[in-house]
């Protein structure tokens, strides 16, 4: 009897566990990042692959998606405020998976019937076919942002109730989803790509995200349905009365206009009420201006501004396994296997930090969290700083950084840059010829050593440790420190901030793009780390003063609450 009441226990918790909202979830997040990974992998592979293996149109579509959200990351945050939460995600949802979708059949079409395109009306058509797919992509992207404001942001945080317990491991559940989803899809999807072709990767990714984006309609209903404080949306009435303060003229011209109005003859009342139509209509156009300023004021008054700021300038480098330092990598002879094993070590770094955070947040509280992690991770990259000076090192400051740079300018347009062989290519490539018996080995540059490489990486490596750790305790800051009427604004313009600096060290990689200057780039992007922990170390020494440095001592009360824009 006691076995079989053991048993039935154990099945209520499992099946309490796997029908609750934290775990739908969960399940909704993987489907949604699953599609995004495989979606942002492929299209910058088929852009590519469209434009005879030039990077222009990549490099258009990234500087178009980072101009967007850098511009529209408040507005887009004020729209997630002032909608109700069911709304916003399921049209966030919709709009962001059906574009996708005909991205998707676009591409097909364009792969199928490229040649015939490119002699209807000498190319323009083509020409159109590809404005018209990078616009649609950004789209994409930018109801991407909205559901991630929405869901990991705001229904987090109302799932996990008060319990910050609860809410610290929903944020490392979600962020090793992150990881795993960020190795895994593009693998599938490159394999995919290798061993079909470039029309049926685009086709299964389309057939993806049409079934995922009904799957978590259901599952965001469903949480709906189970967590009734999703439906009451607190502040938003206030919130649309400190906003306004920010604008007392405008507040004023609208109380003034129905009085003066009344007060006129009924034969000039009509033209009375068709100048102010005017103006309310200039007024409505100048609307987003004034949200982008009042989401900017907002973010500035928050308490947590410095730590929010700090997480911003983490993204000015060139030490995170993205296209440049794998890129990097290659020039240093390493192939393609090599730098699969040191992403999945990387991933598996990442998920380490999520585990980190919440046993150093029981122990020593969130915002000494930050703190330690900030150590830790600037304490890795100094071992990226030594392999500057170490042997077999590129690093030659006889080279201008600008040689490439200057190269390009003097050849002028006509020749644009071809790609070289894509990390990814060589990825799948390789994992093709294992798979088929061949035995081509890549030819790959011969170093004179190892060292500096091998010191790079250790240290990006390690760095994911704090990296990641530090990353989730900046988010629960946010989520606990900033009114629920403002979370929106207050994270689309962390995005902003966010893909402003990652715009910079793209930029900065365009002015010193020759191997023997990537010295100089880490030593830049080890400063403004240094910097943005500098900027979080003031925060955390604000808000615990000398305790900050008593560890062990969870703080019972981390940050007070930001002052209303009201008060600005």
């Amino acid at each position: 009897m006691e076995n079989t009441g053991s048993r039935e226990n154990r099945w209520g918790y499992f099946r309490d566990f796997f029908t609750s909202a934290k775990f739908l979830i969960y399940l909704g997040h993987a489907l949604s990042t699953w599609g995004d990974r495989m979606w942002n992998f492929a299209v910058a592979v088929f852009l590519v692959e469209l434009y005879g293996n030039s990077l222009l149109l990549t490099a258009v579509y990234g500087l178009v998606v980072a101009g967007s959200v850098l511009l529209l990351g408040a507005l887009i945050g004020d729209w997630v405020d002032k909608n109700s939460r069911l709304k916003v995600a399921q049209t966030s949802l919709i709009v962001q998976n059906l574009a996708v979708v005909l991205c998707g059949v676009l591409l097909m079409l364009i792969f199928q019937f490229q040649d015939p395109l490119a002699e209807l009306y000498s190319g323009w058509l083509l020409t159109a076919c590809y404005i018209v797919i990078i616009t649609v992509a950004n789209i994409a992207n930018l109801a991407s942002t909205a559901t991630s404001i929405a869901i990991q942001r705001d229904w987090v945080v109302v799932v996990a109730g008060e319990d910050r317990n609860k809410l610290a491991d929903m944020n490392a559940t979600v962020r090793i989803i992150d990881q795993l989803t960020n190795i895994l899809a593009p693998m599938l999807v490159g394999q995919i790509m290798a061993f079909g072709s470039h029309f049926i990767g685009c086709g299964f990714i389309s057939g993806w995200n049409l079934c995922s984006m009904c799957l978590e309609y259901c599952l965001l209903w469903k949480v709906f349905q189970k967590t009734p404080a999703l439906a009451v949306k607190a502040g938003q009435k206030e919130e649309y009365v400190e906003l306004s303060q920010l604008n007392p003229k405008q507040a004023m011209a609208e109380t003034e206009n129905p009085s003066e109005g009344s007060q006129l003859v009924n034969g000039a009342v009509a033209g009375k009420n068709d100048v102010a139509a005017e103006v309310s209509f200039c007024r409505r156009l100048w609307d987003p201006v004034r949200t982008f300023q009042a989401g900017w004021v907002a973010y500035y008054n928050q308490s947590i501004f410095l730590a929010c700021l700090s997480l911003a300038f983490l993204y000015m480098t060139v030490l995170g396994f993205d296209c440049i330092t794998t890129g990097y990598a290659y020039t240093q002879g390493l192939n393609g296997s090599i730098l699969s094993l040191l992403m999945a070590t990387s991933a598996v770094c990442g998920i380490l930090g999520t585990v980190v955070f919440t046993r150093v947040r029981r122990r020593c509280g969130l915002v000494r969290t930050g703190f330690i992690s900030g150590v830790a991770q600037l304490s890795c990259l100094l071992l990226c700083v030594a392999s500057v000076f170490a042997p077999g090192s590129p690093f030659d400051l006889t080279v201008s950084p600008f040689q490439d740079l200057a190269s390009q300018l003097v050849r002028g347009a006509s020749a644009l840059p071809e790609i070289s062989p894509t990390v990814a290519t060589v990825i799948t490539t390789s994992l093709a010829n294992s798979t088929t018996g061949g035995h081509d080995m890549e030819e790959m540059p011969q170093v004179d050593s190892y060292l500096s490489v091998g010191l790079l990486f250790t240290g990006v490596i390690a760095a994911r440790v704090g990296l990641w750790s530090f990353d989730l305790t900046v988010t629960q800051l946010i989520q606990e420190n900033v009114k629920e009427s403002e979370r929106g604004v207050i994270n689309g313009v962390q995005n902003s901030m966010n893909y402003l600096l990652d715009l910079l060290h793209f930029i900065m990689v365009i002015l010193a793009p020759n191997p023997e200057a990537f010295g100089i780039l880490v030593i830049i992007s080890v400063s403004f780390v240094a910097m943005g922990h500098a900027m979080y170390f003031c925060f955390a020494y604000r808000s615990l003063r000398s305790r900050l440095f008593l560890c062990f001592s969870p703080e019972q009360k981390t940050v007070t609450r930001a002052p209303s824009v009201s008060s600005v």
